[in-house]
């Protein structure tokens, strides 16, 4: 298991494409609608935040490229070109076996623009599917329907990408666990190398909020959403997927390599508009606004914050997100960040959650027992503040 050091340059990338076809309704990321956006002026300016980047902190062997959104397939082949040549400009030194992603959705990923983005380096593409029932892809907002999955899957298999993934949502609006299974079933029919099943969060300022909050937003009860769950864990158990994180289930060896650096609290660059980073103990989140975005990374770094993080927020850090990983957090690699045992600063809290088996024992440190993964907030919010709150 690598560790991050001090001194050492990152070794992951995360970039920021934050224009959509349209907004989804339970979004809240830093996402705009595509139509009149200045996406070229955008690519230009992400260029000069990279050049700015690597003068400050010079990238070593590159081991991840994750670029997110909004939807980053929505940009036309010669951006889609620009774009990727940009980053390798910028980037050039990669890991021979670098995992290089892309978000996508089904339905913005014909064969020539598939093509300009293996012909640049991608070779892991994640797609938004969310669901397999017109109804539900409709009901939240998705543009896509079920056909477009099949096509673009092919279309990405056709140009010689396979190292594919879909995302899956469950607690969805009218989303029944008979829904869910037919969901489950079809996305294993695909037998992909990854899959990612998130529970719906209705975030604030997005249309569900608004539409909950009036009582109009028909989410299944807490029963139902909980055999969601067990249901989808067993079936992705049963077809032979390891469940790596809570969320996340791969085959042996295919798990997402940049996502590990984020719960191994291992430092990233983070560019483009809102793109959040953490190098040598800062972290920053940039300014959001495209037009605001552009303007500032013409005069510098376009921060909208930065900050240091002191060791006691990156111990917590390191205990909250670490412990969403199903191997767990190891005291070793806590004394390699931190130079202090594991036991020694959070013996309360860790010896509270094993006491309500949330948390079970493995090797030098600890992980989330069975029961802890159905109640994982329950334990990371025990770490929420345990040394920085006053």
């Amino acid at each position: 298991m690598t560790t991050q050091t001090h001194g050492r340059p990152p070794e992951a990338v995360y970039i920021h494409i934050p224009f959509c076809t349209n907004k989804c309704f339970y979004c809240d990321f830093n996402s705009y609608v595509l139509k009149d956006q200045p996406v070229m002026d955008y690519l230009r300016a992400l260029d000069q935040e990279m050049e700015q980047t690597v003068a400050i902190t010079p990238p070593g062997v590159i081991r991840s490229i994750f670029v997110g959104g909004g939807t980053p397939t929505v940009l036309k082949p010669d951006e889609m070109a620009y774009f990727l040549a940009s980053v390798r400009r910028h980037f050039p030194n990669w890991a021979d076996d670098i995992e290089f992603s892309m978000e996508a959705n089904p339905g913005t990923t014909d064969i020539d623009k598939l093509a300009v983005m293996k012909e640049g380096g991608v070779n892991r593409v994640s797609f938004g599917v969310q669901a397999f029932q017109n109804e539900l892809l409709t009901g939240i907002g998705r543009i896509h329907n079920v056909d477009d999955v099949y096509r673009s899957l092919e279309n990405a298999r056709a140009v010689g990408l396979n190292n594919l993934s879909v995302d899956l949502m469950f607690g969805l609006p009218n989303q029944t666990v008979d829904m869910l299974a037919e969901s489950v079933r079809k996305a294993l029919e695909l037998n992909l190398p990854h899959y990612s099943i998130y529970s719906l969060k209705v975030e604030e300022n997005t249309l569900f909020h608004t539409l909950f909050n009036k009582n109009k937003l028909p989410l299944p009860n807490e029963e139902d959403e909980l055999q969601m769950y067990l249901l989808l864990m067993s079936k992705m158990e049963e077809a032979g997927y390891g469940q790596y994180e809570i969320s996340n289930f791969a085959k042996p060896g295919m798990e997402s390599r940049h996502n590990i650096t984020y719960w191994r609290n291992q430092d990233y660059y983070g560019l483009g508009a809102g793109a959040h980073g953490y190098v040598g103990r800062n972290r920053h989140i940039n300014i959001k606004g495209v037009n605001p975005y552009v303007e500032a990374a013409s005069k510098g770094l376009p921060r909208l914050d930065s900050y240091p993080v002191t060791p006691e927020e990156a111990m917590e850090d390191f205990m909250m997100v670490g412990l969403r990983m199903r191997e767990g957090i190891s005291d070793a690699s806590f004394q390699a960040q931190f130079g202090q045992s594991m036991e020694d600063i959070f013996a309360g809290s860790l010896h509270k959650m094993l006491n309500a088996g949330l948390l079970e024992r493995v090797g030098d440190g600890y992980r989330l027992s069975k029961q802890g993964v159905l109640f994982g907030n329950d334990v990371f919010g025990e770490f929420v503040g345990a040394l920085t709150e006053v």
